[in-house]
């Protein structure tokens, strides 16, 4: 899914993420990935409130200040330009820009007390998808990667999809290996020409052909049974094939990104943008039985021009396609079952800098959820009358990601292994933040 913007300010544009798929011919590179989930032990699943996840992230750190924790008592230099507005929640107030999300708040939580000490963008980011500081020993796997590992998802569908590209490789599955690293969706939503890497064929090569081809590879496959068997790799690899064959024959996922199906005033309803679109897809893939779904916009690094550039483009576009789709889920009965989590790697300066502008700030950020686990028309936490530092209720990415799995039914000081045999808990230094559950 093609962003127009990809380089933040410090120069760098994530060029080494994982493409599914690619090194297989027709999209049999699917099936040498699916042995390697061999590679981990399978849990028994685990019954959960929250069944899906849509993050929805927004790269090069939002002005949250101007979005979610507004100080209109605060002085010019801090306050800045725009105005706060009442919501459908009692006490709860946002940003004059996004009116239609104040009339969906009662379905909302807001977290306001949210910080971390990493203000760059490629670490803030891994912390936030991970739960995780980042770490040169180790690749923690992103939270997609954790969930598509520990939560069943119908046969055929893929457990793990992003809608634009994550920088850092923070999406990645890490210590998990490759099985787990999501499936990345190409092309624009806006256009409708969408396409999962690895999931389709080539135009005038059938199912047939393939099967055909398959046949021959097996031939290749059987020789190689004795090593795969001495690795720990299940030796039957017919297994593999199946589930591959059943993702590229299957329905589900193709349907779940032709848009064609959804009448016009809903895509409207969305915005016919690249990120509506991407939201409409998103809501798709979730009923289609996806597990976890990042769609990333990016035009978040706003070091000047800060104002113009998110009541003209950014706070808009999010308030549309963002309103829309915790409505449409809760209109289909899909809410209660799916968290909406938007975030991004860190907020920015309470002070306004000498360009219209603020800077990177990681002492204090906002982040929305809505439905599955979480309350509904909640704020948690506050920061001091500047929007400095936290006041109340402090907390880190590792206890959102720790509550968040804590609504899936999966216990945060779960254990899994890495290759090499170190037992990693999923997240060592979160906790639960039981006031946030409904």
């Amino acid at each position: 899914m093609k962003n127009p913007i990809w380089l933040d300010c410090e120069g760098n544009s994530r060029r080494d993420f994982i493409r599914i798929g690619g090194a297989g011919l027709m999209g049999l590179g699917l099936a040498d990935l699916l042995r390697l989930e061999a590679r981990a032990s399978v849990e028994e699943s685990v019954p959960a409130k929250t069944k899906s996840v849509i993050l929805v992230w927004l790269a090069g750190g939002p002005a949250t200040i101007d979005m979610w924790d507004m100080k209109p008592e605060a002085s010019a230099n801090i306050r800045g330009e725009f105005k706060p507005i009442t919501t459908t929640e009692r006490g709860i107030q946002i940003s004059e820009h996004m009116p239609r999300l104040a009339r969906v708040m009662h379905h909302c939580s807001i977290v306001r007390s949210l910080h971390h000490s990493i203000p760059s963008h490629g670490p803030g980011t891994t912390f936030m998808h991970t739960g995780h500081k980042p770490s040169p020993v180790i690749e923690y796997p992103s939270l997609g990667s954790l969930t598509s590992r520990l939560m069943d998802s119908p046969a055929g569908v893929p457990a793990y999809v992003t809608l634009g590209r994550i920088r850092d490789r923070a999406a990645s599955a890490g210590y998990l290996g490759s099985s787990f690293n999501p499936f990345e969706v190409e092309g624009n939503a806006g256009k409708g020409q969408l396409r999962v890497r690895g999931l389709s064929l080539p135009n005038g090569f059938g199912l047939d052909q393939l099967a055909n081809r398959e046949k021959l590879l097996n031939v290749f496959d059987a020789r190689f049974e004795k090593l795969e068997r001495e690795g720990n790799i299940v030796a039957s690899l017919d297994k593999f094939q199946e589930q591959a064959f059943e993702i590229l024959r299957g329905q589900a996922t193709r349907k779940a990104f032709d848009l064609s199906q959804e009448p016009k005033k809903q895509r409207e309803y969305y915005g016919m943008d690249n990120f509506g679109q991407g939201a409409l897809v998103a809501r798709r893939l979730v009923e289609a039985g996806v597990r976890f779904v990042s769609l990333s916009m990016g035009g978040w690094d706003t070091h000047s021009n800060n104002f113009n550039s998110l009541k003209d483009t950014r706070l808009p576009n999010l308030d549309r396609a963002l309103s829309a789709l915790i409505l449409d889920l809760n209109n289909r009965g899909l809410l209660g079952s799916t968290v909406v989590y938007c975030a991004g790697e860190f907020g920015r300066t309470p002070k306004v800098n000498d360009r219209g502008g603020r800077d990177h700030w990681s002492r204090s950020m906002s982040v929305l959820l809505a439905g599955g686990g979480f309350k509904r028309g909640f704020g948690y936490g506050s920061t001091d009358g500047e929007g400095m530092r936290p006041k109340d209720n402090p907390c880190l990415p590792a206890d959102l990601s720790a509550t968040l799995f804590h609504s899936m039914g999966i216990d945060p000081q779960h254990e899994l292994t890495t290759p090499t045999g170190r037992p990693m808990k999923l997240f060592q230094d979160g906790e639960v933040l039981h006031d946030l559950l409904s």
